[in-house]
């Protein structure tokens, strides 16, 4: 009997295998034809079709990959005004066991490169491809030498692609070929991205509220122009108090000495990081924090080495204020004081320099908001005014926000001033929450990075829950990248609270484990 049914199972593995094989073959079949596509009012071009067997990610082996059919193509193909060629480049993963899915994975800087369709983004370590959704890309219209090379703005067709149009061009394509292909529709739609990538999953929901049933917004560079002015604010500041190096310039991320760096985050620490009732080093009670940098001010029993001077307690207090004009308007929020805004590692922290590293030593603050206030390109780009999304959410969209404290980039003070803004417009902040979402990150740089932060979290299945099975993501659980600080210790996680609900210690249970927090309201 034994044998019997052992010699059954040899066949019918065999017959399985031989099953699988045949269909990998036809879906290998499937995708070369693709490379004769054609959409009927759409000019494609440069098409070509790659079958990729099931693998690990290139660029992290420990995940894997099903096998999928990658298309690439140019929509719309044009010699520019300047005389560069120009189209809207877009790359297609259709994975061989189709969910009826659809992501679309945003960029990042200026775009200008086509990123491997794969949707790793904020899906910890299960990308939107391994589960089964066809995930697509796009270079928004144009090929850069890198991706902050701006000479596209010179063409007003390209400068329409990147602020907007690639996004309904790529999305209409996209979802006719899916369509084709699999003999369905697409069942569901999302748009998920950070930085640019969340200006964009913005400009999905105002600009094309039918088009995506979801979105999550990360750090989202929505008025790009003031928050250059921001960081050039906070490192002018800095470069009052810098010493100069041998250019004569100042050395903004020398302003303050490492040691005196160390005595701003501890001050920090004390001043905010119990009122989540547990001592971390992160700080979830955002609304609670009030540090004031002059209480680090030398003098008194004040005098170690991390005592900052008064000049310097000024310039760190104005730093983080924002720009402001002459008029006293506020011309780009202020910045937080976390505890890794002193972080080296990644994108550093606004004490380090951040990434505008600013020459002067005084700036026209008035002069910026001018230029910034009418700043063509930019009027396109930025999402921060438009507040009604009434058609999305009355149709059923979601939209998931979420931000770094640490950002030295853009302020999480700017994306939580937007999602109150939200409110007005919308029915108020009870309405909004029944469709939006913000979760601010202790400790977190841009889009990812810390030294103490919990950044892996995985913000896709709270959104396809909340899309399709209605279930609000009041917290989703977040732990810190790596490993331990220490041997032995278990890995750290916090739950993210929906704003304005912060994580707080219950008074009971393991500290380094999400389970023993809850959602407070500040």
């Amino acid at each position: 009997m034994n044998r019997v049914a052992g010699s059954l199972t040899v066949v019918l593995t065999f017959w399985a295998s031989l099953a699988a094989a045949q269909s990998t073959a036809r879906d290998a079949v499937a995708c070369s034809a693709l490379q004769k596509l054609q959409l009927p009012g759409t000019a494609l071009s440069e098409i070509s079709a790659e079958w990729i067997p099931a693998g690990p990610v290139k660029t992290a082996p420990s995940i894997a990959l099903p096998a999928h059919c990658r298309l690439k193509a140019v929509i719309d193909r044009r010699t520019g005004a300047d005389g560069q060629p120009y189209g809207i480049g877009f790359a297609l993963a259709l994975p061989a066991t189709w969910n009826g899915r659809f992501l679309f994975q945003g960029g990042g800087a200026f775009n200008g490169v086509l990123n491997d369709p794969i949707g790793l983004g904020l899906a910890a370590d299960r990308p939107a491809l391994s589960r089964g959704f066809a995930v697509v890309s796009t270079d928004s219209g144009h090929r850069g030498d890198n991706p902050f090379d701006t000479t596209f703005l010179r063409d007003q067709q390209a400068t329409l692609d990147y602020a907007y149009r690639s996004i309904e061009r790529v999305t209409a394509v996209a979802k006719a070929i899916l369509a084709r292909h699999y003999s369905q529709p697409v069942s569901w739609s999302y748009y998920v991205g950070c930085s640019t990538g969340g200006r964009e999953a913005m400009q999905a929901a105002q600009r094309f509220p039918t088009d995506f049933d979801g979105v999550i917004s990360g750090a989202p560079a929505m008025r790009t122009n003031y928050a250059v002015l921001g960081t050039d604010w906070v490192n002018v500041q800095l470069n009052q108090v810098a010493p100069r190096g041998g250019d004569g310039k100042p050395v903004t991320r020398d302003a303050l000495s490492s040691t005196q760096k160390q005595a701003v985050i501890e001050g920090i620490r004390n001043a905010c990081d119990a009122n989540d009732g547990v001592t971390d080093g992160l700080v979830f009670n955002v609304n609670a924090c009030r540090f004031d940098p002059k209480v680090l001010a030398c003098g008194g029993s004040n005098n170690g080495p991390g005592c900052l001077t008064s000049a310097q307690a000024t310039a760190l207090e104005r730093a983080f204020a924002g720009p402001i004009a002459s008029g006293g308007r506020q011309l780009y929020s202020p910045f937080a004081f976390d505890t890794g805004i002193a972080d080296t590692q990644g994108i550093a922290g606004l004490l380090n320099g951040g990434l505008n590293l600013s020459p002067a030593s005084t700036v026209n603050v008035d002069e910026g908001a001018r230029w910034s206030d009418n700043d063509g390109p930019s009027t396109l780009v930025n999402t921060s005014g438009w507040t009604n999304l009434t058609t999305f959410a009355s149709r059923g969209g979601k939209m998931i926000f979420y931000h770094g404290m640490s950002d030295p980039v853009f302020s999480a003070l700017d994306t939580v001033d937007y999602y109150k803004r939200l409110a007005e417009p919308n029915g108020g902040a009870d309405a909004v929450q029944r469709w939006s979402r913000l979760f601010l990150v202790p400790g977190m740089a841009h889009c990812g990075g810390g030294s103490l932060t919990t950044d892996s979290f995985d913000l896709l299945t709270a959104l396809v829950d909340w899309v399709e099975k209605g279930t609000a993501p009041d917290a989703v659980v977040a732990s810190r990248s790596g490993e331990p600080l220490r041997s032995g210790e278990p890995r750290l996680s916090r739950p993210l609270c929906a704003y304005p609900r912060y994580a707080h210690y219950s008074g009971k249970g393991d500290q380094s484990s999400a389970s023993s927090f809850e959602c407070r309201a500040p």
